[in-house]
């Protein structure tokens, strides 16, 4: 069974950046697709990126295209999620997933992820 450990939330202003992390363990990472979600206060969680196991086209919400970009490092067994120009809206708590998906398709529903993280805090706030 794999695990994973967030990191790389805080406190942030409008425009800023932060880079969460994702720390795999545990599993055969080269096999796994990796997706990044988020629960704003209030709100569902909701899909942000993923990235698949060959790490080619990466899926993104529509809302962060442009300023997130997903990536990640085989050697380290890490995913990231770069976050840029951060506005308040995405203020939430982000989640890492780990989908043992045969195929390079990204999933976008929660449920069909195998193994999930604690989640790390991001805020964006004045």
């Amino acid at each position: 069974q794999v695990q994973l450990v967030e990191s790389g939330g805080g406190l942030v202003r409008p425009g800023d950046s932060l880079r969460l992390s994702c720390a795999a363990s545990g599993g055969t990472f080269t096999t796994l697709t990796f997706g990044w979600f988020r629960q704003g206060p209030g709100k569902a969680r909701e899909f942000v990126a993923g990235i698949s196991k060959d790490g080619e086209m990466p899926k993104y919400v529509d809302s962060v295209k442009g300023r997130f970009t997903i990536s990640r490092d085989n050697a380290k067994n890490t995913v990231y999620l770069q976050m840029n120009s951060l506005k308040p809206e995405d203020t939430a708590v982000y989640y890492c997933a780990a989908d043992w998906n045969p195929t390079v398709v990204i999933r976008t529903t929660w449920g069909e992820y195998d193994a999930w993280g604690q989640g790390t805090q991001v805020t964006v706030s004045l």
